[in-house]
Order: structure tokens, then sequence, then C-alpha cells
């Protein structure tokens, strides 16, 4: 959930607000004092996150090189912003890319190749010039996991054009025979660090955009993974648990979260049944308990692989985003 440099989400939240047009200006002056505020407590990220890509085998073992030509079951890549990166992990291990191929490997028993793509700071935008690179750079993956959003709220992009923009990248990849999973935008709403009431407005904007995400990537053939829906209640009630030491950026333990609830879509969507447990996090006492996960979002998968009803039919059917 990395901010860019020298731009916080307070101050495009302001800015999102005053440019509706609806704010007294009062109010404005009152974001825009807050924004200033809050630059001093958010913290730019300069650390680069720590890569795992390589070979995963069944029942653990050290990551195994890649090199052309060597045999694999089934080619995964992580595309989007900080969050796929896993920005803030100390260990290889700790990023949600290297957690996903390694329970995706014990799941199916498959040797599993990842690859990353994800770039730190990318928007919308940003993963789709990840997949221009990567057909340049040779064939699609098997399977995609994406986690993209956050920086599209601090950049002030649009909520229909980003979610467009994300739903291109998708039809991209499914057409070119890759199954592909999208944890949607997270709630920036629940980082303390950012005042009232641009939190709430935070919250406001990341929940329109994830249920715009949700709705994009359903329609282009792709799983959504609502991760503000199934991890903001975590990060309210344990924050010491899930915030990062600066409070801001996702700790191993929220990574972790977010893996497992991705990893349980990815089988899903591959027609893989789920064993218990999804993940080995039995190492890690902080990682907070979701209950049980894998039965939830195998649900919530087949759920949103539903074909939309039709126009002529009414339904109450509504896309579960991050509100």
């Amino acid at each position: 959930m990395r901010l860019p440099s020298r731009s916080t989400l307070a101050l495009a939240a302001a800015g999102a607000l005053a440019s509706t047009g609806t704010a007294y200006l009062g109010a404005r002056n009152l974001l825009v004092v807050q924004a200033s505020r809050a630059r001093t407590v958010i913290p730019k990220a300069w650390d680069v996150p720590p890569r795992g890509d390589g070979i995963y085998t069944p029942g653990g073992g050290s990551v195994q090189r890649w090199q052309r030509g060597m045999p694999v079951d089934l080619h995964l890549m992580i595309f989007g912003d900080s969050t796929a990166t896993g920005y803030g992990c100390m260990s290889a291990e700790e990023v949600p890319g290297v957690l996903i191929a390694r329970g995706l490997a014990d799941q199916t028993g498959k040797r599993i190749r990842l690859s990353t793509k994800a770039i730190v700071g990318a928007t919308s935008k940003g993963v789709s010039g990840q997949v221009d690179a990567m057909f340049v750079a040779g064939p699609p993956p098997d399977a995609a996991v994406m986690m993209i959003g956050a920086n599209d709220i601090t950049a002030l992009n649009g909520i229909t054009p980003s979610a467009r923009r994300l739903g291109k990248t998708v039809t991209r990849l499914r057409t070119a025979g890759a199954v592909v999973v999208v944890g949607t935008c997270p709630d920036l709403g629940v980082i303390t660090a950012i005042p009232q009431p641009l939190r709430s407005l935070a919250h406001a904007r990341t929940s329109r955009l994830a249920r715009a995400q949700a709705g994009a990537v359903r329609s282009a053939g792709g799983t959504p993974v609502p991760l503000a829906n199934l991890l903001a209640p975590q990060f309210r009630a344990t924050p010491e648990l899930m915030f990062s030491a600066d409070g801001f950026h996702p700790s191993p333990a929220a990574y972790a979260l977010a893996a497992a609830q991705l990893l349980v879509a990815l089988c899903d969507a591959l027609g893989q049944e789920v064993h218990s447990p999804v993940l080995n996090l039995a190492a890690r006492s902080d990682t907070p308990d979701l209950g049980a996960p894998s039965t939830r979002l195998s649900a919530l998968a087949r759920l949103w692989r539903r074909p939309a009803p039709s126009s002529s039919a009414p339904s109450s059917y509504q896309p579960m985003g991050s509100d």
C-alpha cells in the first residue's frame, strides 16, 4: 500500500473532494491542512522488496533457480503494485508470491515456477505495461495473480477508467489462456495515520474502485477477490499485528492472510480441490486467523464466475466490493 514519492493518500483525497465542487470552502481548507500534516507521519518507501522467483516443489525445500529448458508443471506470474511485491517484508519467504507458489505446489503436487512482474508504485496503467513486457519477453503464464488499486486512488485516476484498464489487461491474459485472479483495491480507510474526515473519504473511494474492479475482472473472465472485505476487519481489530512498524505498510502476517485468500481463489479457478491447511503457517504465531477461508473463498469464487443475469430478468445480486 505504498504511496507515490512526496504524495500521500490524504493529499490525493483532499484533491478528489475539492474537485467534486460539493464541499464547502471550510471543509476543503480542513482537508488541505490534514493533508499537509499527514506528510510528516506517512513514510516514503525506499527499500527493494525481496525476490523469490524460481521453482517450488511440493513439501517445501529450497527454491530452485529456473533456467531455460527446465521442466515445470505450471508457470505462475505475479502482477501489480507494492502489495504484490510484498513491500515491507524482510525475507522472500514472507512475500505473497512465494507463499502462493509454495501453497500451490503443496495443493496440486506440481512443480510451480514463480515469476514476479509487479512493481512498487504501479497503477492499472502500470499493470498493463507489465503484461506488455511479459508478452515481449516470452510466452504467457498458466496462471496470473494481481494485487492492484491503491495507487490509482492516490494518483487520482478515475474509478471507471482504472477498472476498465484492469479489465482489458485481464482479457489479454485470459485470451492467451491464463487463469487470472485479482485482489481488488484494499481499504485505505483502515490507516489510522490518515486523520478524519480524510480517512472516511479514502474508505469511500477505495470501496468504489474495488466494486468497479470486481465487475470488470468478472466480465473479462477473471476471478476477483475482495481483499478489503476480507482483511479490513482484521486491520481494525489487531492493527499491531496487521501493520508493519511504520503503521502504514502491511506486516508479513497481513501478507500471509492475503496470500491464503488469493491461493484459495486460484485453486478454485484451476479446478483444484483445496486441502487444509491452505498455507503452512503453523510456525507463524503472529498470524491472525480468519476462520475458514478455503470454504468461504471457494464459494465466493464460484459465485463470481456465474454468468451475469439477463437484462430482462430482475436480480437482487450485487457484486461484492469493499464496502
